[in-house]
């Protein structure tokens, strides 16, 4: 498959890494780039597939979040479950899903880190859940968030609207690791990851789907929450005026 919004790359020795490559909108999230990452993690699932997913974006940035543009130039809502679903599949495969953040992660890329197995970070990285100023609110990535933090700085998360630092996120849970440069600590993990077999990954991560619950008890209550919200004639108006006059709802 011809990837346009991922560089992937195999390094031969079960290690599988995907690059979110969409450098004009800071890597947002699009139904290009779930249908192309959720094929990557197809190819994880099978038996014969790598052991280890490493997700990246660039040093400014890993994601934005949705892709407000795409949201704006049409009437038609896109439909959240495949992206909740690719995040589940991140969460209870039968492989390692590790993400490595840098710079801002916002909104669902704030989900799409949540939903890896293993976050590691370098001090750069800053983590934001600013849905709540265009009335929206987080939906899809609660269920993987308040999995890591807990209920109440989930909340908190989604209330203040504000950025947290990478030590925050640390001491939160919500970060595994952290160290400058990251990619020694990357080096560091694989080094270990990379003796554990695919069949013992496989059964440890659907021990824990059993075990642990949320996601799938949460997903219709998600996707209900996303749709309704994401067909608000005045919420999508709102997203309009801010792509295109870099304007929030309350600014005249």
């Amino acid at each position: 498959m011809r990837y346009d919004t991922l560089e992937v790359t195999d390094s031969g020795d079960g290690i599988r890494t995907v690059h979110l490559n969409r450098p004009d909108s800071g890597n947002a999230i699009n139904a290009r780039l779930v249908g192309e990452l959720s094929h990557v993690v197809a190819q994880c699932e099978a038996a014969d597939g790598p052991s280890v997913l490493v997700l990246t974006g660039s040093a400014e940035v890993f994601c934005a979040g949705g892709d407000f543009q795409a949201v704006a130039v049409t009437d038609a809502p896109e439909d959240p479950e495949p992206l909740y679903d690719l995040w589940q599949r991140l969460a209870t495969g039968p492989f390692i899903s590790l993400a490595v953040a840098r710079g801002r992660v916002n909104a669902g890329g704030v989900g799409l880190a949540a939903a890896c197995d293993i976050l590691l970070a370098d001090s750069t990285a800053s983590f934001a859940l600013p849905e709540l100023l265009f009335g929206l609110f987080p939906a899809c990535v609660l269920p993987f968030l308040t999995r890591r933090v807990g209920a109440q700085k989930a909340h908190y998360l989604t209330l203040t609207t504000q950025p947290i630092t990478a030590a925050q996120a640390l001491a939160w849970g919500l970060v595994d690791a952290v160290e400058d440069p990251v990619d020694g600590l990357l080096r560091k993990h694989l080094l270990r990851l990379r003796r554990l077999t695919k069949p013992a990954i496989g059964r440890y991560k659907q021990y824990r789907a059993e075990t642990a619950g949320g996601l799938a008890e949460g997903k219709t209550a998600a996707l209900t929450a996303n749709r309704a919200m994401f067909s608000d004639p005045q919420i999508r108006a709102d997203i309009r005026r801010y792509v295109t006059e870099m304007k929030f709802p309350w600014e005249g």
